[in-house]
């Protein structure tokens, strides 16, 4: 997610569905409390989550 990709680029690089990809981000928002791919890299990068 922090270099930009897509879930569809995600997905072919990791070899999983589309839909598994979506799954997982949903899962990181809910767990960052936010509903944005941009509102979840600024959050886990105060979290010192990432560099």
């Amino acid at each position: 997610m922090a270099s930009g990709r897509t879930n569809s680029e995600i997905a072919s690089e990791l070899h999983v569905a589309v839909g598994t990809v979506k799954t997982h981000t949903n899962n990181t928002y809910r767990k960052l409390g936010v509903n944005r791919r941009s509102e979840a890299l600024a959050k886990a990068r105060e979290l010192d989550l990432l560099p």
